[in-house]
C-alpha cells in the first residue's frame, strides 16, 4: 500500500516548508526588513524602497501574503501591508525549535 503525500509529512513539516518557501528569495527577505523596522502598515510605494519594479514587488508581496507572513488591507486605491502576527507566531514556533534541534545534532561531531 502506498503512502500518500499528505500523509507522508506532518502538520509541521509542511507549514515549515511553506513558510521557508515565501521567505526563500532576497527581496521577500528585504520586504519584511522592512516591514519590521517600520512597525507599522506601508500604505505607500514599497517600490521606493526597493530597487524593483512594481510587478515584481507585487508578485513577492502575493507571495509572503499567501503564505501568511504579511497581510493587507486596502485604503482607498492603495493597498497598506504590515506584518501578520499570527505569521510571525508560525515562524517563531517552527522555525526556533528546528534551528535548536539542528545545532544540537552538529554539536555532537558525527564525522
Amino acid at each position: 500500500m502506498a503512502i500518500t503525500k499528505a500523509k507522508l509529512f506532518n502538520t509541521s513539516q509542511k507549514r515549515t516548508s511553506e513558510l521557508m518557501k515565501a521567505l526563500g528569495h532576497p527581496a521577500r527577505i528585504a520586504i519584511i526588513e522592512l516591514l519590521a523596522e517600520r512597525e507599522t502598515c506601508i500604505c505607500g510605494d514599497i517600490t521606493d524602497e526597493l530597487p524593483l519594479a512594481q510587478s515584481t514587488v507585487s508578485q513577492h508581496l502575493k507571495a509572503l501574503k499567501k503564505a501568511g507572513i504579511i497581510q493587507g488591507e486596502i485604503d482607498g486605491v492603495r493597498t497598506c501591508y504590515c506584518l501578520s502576527e499570527e505569521g510571525i507566531e508560525d515562524l517563531n514556533e517552527l522555525f526556533v525549535p528546528l534551528i535548536k534541534n539542528l545545532t544540537t545534532a552538529t554539536q555532537k561531531n558525527c564525522c
